[in-house]
């Protein structure tokens, strides 16, 4: 495993080109002067009887911002967060009981921009230590893993469309089991994919 961790520091270390919802639709006219607002999510890789697995969120069904959503614990940078990797650790925290100081961070992929504004800075960790998985009540449903390699595997990556404000969107889904694990989630975690395999 550790062999492993350190090829997960050396290419996170290089460094690459951003990624965004509109990657695959570059029809998009984006806002000229947009301001994008600074947030940052983990990646809590953590050791199983199966393997290394990445946790992953089930957004609550009763969120206003899509609910019922796959995502990484994560969110905005607040005042009070020294950068985004800060904001990172707290939401993850707050989100599903993650200690920051159970997790080494392994390193960043570039960020991502999303069709809300935000820009994304994916935080690399692996969790070192046990803890108990806290879902925060009313935003959080559902913690699970995923297999590392099933989303570092760029081969199980699929392509599907739906119209969204008037116009047909394009977007990477990467599902497993029950969960359809799509959008920004889904290219994020492209983005680790074609990184781990240069």
């Amino acid at each position: 495993m550790c062999s492993t961790l350190d090829h997960f520091r050396a290419a996170l270390a290089q460094t690459g080109v951003g990624s965004s919802d509109f990657d695959l639709n570059p029809d998009t006219v984006l806002t000229e002067g947009r301001v994008l607002r600074p947030a940052g999510v983990l990646a809590p890789i953590v050791e199983t009887d199966r393997g290394l697995a990445l946790l992953l969120t089930k957004r609550s069904a009763a969120l206003k911002h899509h609910p019922g959503q796959i995502a990484f614990p994560g969110g905005k940078q607040d005042e009070g967060d020294a950068d985004v990797v800060a904001a990172a650790l707290r939401e993850a925290h707050e989100e599903i009981g993650l200690p920051p100081d159970h997790v080494e961070v392994l390193g960043t992929l570039p960020s991502h921009e999303t069709v809300t504004s935000f820009d994304v800075t994916p935080v690399i960790g692996f969790v070192h230590k046990p803890f108990t998985i806290i879902p925060e009540p009313g935003e959080v449903d559902e913690v699970f893993a995923v297999p590392l390699d099933h989303v570092l595997n760029s081969d199980n990556y699929l392509v599907q469309s739906r119209r969204w404000r008037g116009q047909m969107r394009h977007y990477f889904v990467v599902p497993f089991g029950p969960y359809y694990i799509w959008g920004a989630t889904a290219r994020m975690l492209r983005a680790w994919s074609e990184i781990i395999q240069k």
